[in-house]
């Protein structure tokens, strides 16, 4: 029982011992010295760094008049002393602090290079400093060389290149931020695309002619618009608004293809265009059966109508052969019996007009003028126009029957 308390006793003297060690071992120093420039005389007003082992800047302090400098309170540790005044010269000296004070003594600056004071006596409280610095200045030459060839060459393949390592959490986020834009392209696509077919239907709504370009005309006066989707020898196969339709060929007397033509506004100066009132369009005329107004007395004026239908043909050459017969059923002569065929070119509203006169009886009036186009009451007189190949296509025609009536 009393060794273990004896041992008991040892341990805690030990721990004790090491402790108070310890603390004395760690406690700051103060590191003092004087500057003597390149001349002998002391520079003065100087700064002074401390530099830690790694060349990060500790302290500084600017010496006095007497070119002495004192850095207090510095952690033991290994450390350097830079020291740059200008003309009077520059200085990289190492210093340790161990567990007593340290006094580096009288710094000899020298001219345009950096030198280590290992030769600068070092006076320590009770020991000489100097324990990483060699006093043979070959001896240090050596060690510099051997440490300045032991620094890895940054240019040399050998040298070790830090490997480039990719975060995978902004690789997940470049990831999604990419999937979102492909997603955000199709759909915008998508969406065009059903803009467009709603543009399409809108526009055979608005002008069907766009797609039904076909005006087909019919012997029996009538005109069909639409598409041929079918065709053989003896009828067609017509899409319209309303459905299809099988149209025999012999009914049919012309098919004519509308070109549609879009327009075009009419340029305008921006000075009078809020006074500018455009042209109107041209109006097709309406199909007339009777002359204009004019002094009618009943049943004793002339008026000539349309018998039947007006046959086209086309000739050997090309020309377009347009044929019909008129008949006066009024109760008086009818002179001068002539039919204005109005040609529709285009969609944009040009026309044509082309006038034939009929052959019917003959009359001469007073003046000595003689007429072959003149028709009495009941009478009846055929009439035949002929359309050029160079007149070139049109759409479609209407036509006024017009006549004079004299004494």
């Amino acid at each position: 029982m009393a060794n273990i308390f004896k041992l008991k006793n040892t341990i805690i003297g030990l721990v004790v011992a090491i402790s108070i060690t310890t603390l004395f071992a760690q406690k700051p120093r103060d590191i003092s010295g004087t500057i003597i420039g390149v001349d002998g005389e002391r520079v003065a007003k100087t700064i002074v760094v401390l530099l830690a082992g790694d060349g990060t800047e500790v302290k500084r302090e600017e010496t006095s008049r007497r070119g002495a400098f004192k850095f207090k309170k510095v952690s033991p540790g290994s450390y350097s002393l830079s020291i740059d005044a200008g003309e009077s010269g520059s200085l990289m000296a190492q210093a340790e602090v161990a567990d007593s004070n340290l006094k580096l003594g009288d710094l000899q600056l020298q001219q345009g290079a950096d030198d280590v004071a290992g030769n600068n006596p070092v006076e320590s409280e009770g020991a000489q400093y100097d324990p990483t610095l060699s006093s043979n200045p070959n001896e240090d030459s050596s060690d510099a060389m051997s440490d300045v060839s032991a620094i890895p060459d940054s240019t040399s393949p050998t040298s070790t290149q830090q490997e480039f390592i990719p975060d995978p959490g902004k690789d997940y986020i470049l990831n999604e931020l990419s999937f979102e834009i492909k997603k955000m392209t199709a759909e915008l696509k998508y969406l065009n695309e059903e803009l467009e077919n709603l543009k399409a239907l809108s526009k055979m709504w608005v002008n069907p002619l766009a797609i039904y370009s076909k005006e087909i005309i019919m012997k029996n006066g009538s005109t069909v618009f639409g598409k041929i989707v079918y065709q053989d020898e003896s009828s067609l196969k017509v899409e319209t608004l309303v459905g299809y339709l099988i149209i025999n060929r012999k009914e049919i007397v012309r098919i004519v293809d509308n070109v549609v033509t879009e327009e075009q506004a009419e340029y305008v100066p921006e000075q009078v265009r809020d006074s500018y009132t455009p042209p109107p369009m041209p109006k097709l005329a309406e199909p007339k059966y009777t002359s204009p107004d004019r002094d009618q007395t009943g049943k004793y004026s002339a008026n000539c109508v349309l018998m039947g239908n007006i046959s086209e043909k086309k000739d050997a050459q090309g020309n377009i052969v347009f044929n019909g017969e008129l008949k006066n059923i009024g109760g008086r002569r009818a002179d001068f019996v002539k039919v204005d065929f109005v040609f529709r070119k285009n969609w944009s509203g040009e026309t044509k007009t082309l006038t034939t006169f009929i052959r019917g009886g003959y009359h001469t009036f007073d003046s000595g003028i003689t007429t072959d186009a003149t028709l009495l009451p009941g009478a009846t007189g055929a009439f035949e126009l002929y359309v050029p190949h160079d007149f070139g296509s049109f759409i479609g025609y209407s036509y006024v029957v017009d006549w004079e009536e004299y004494e």
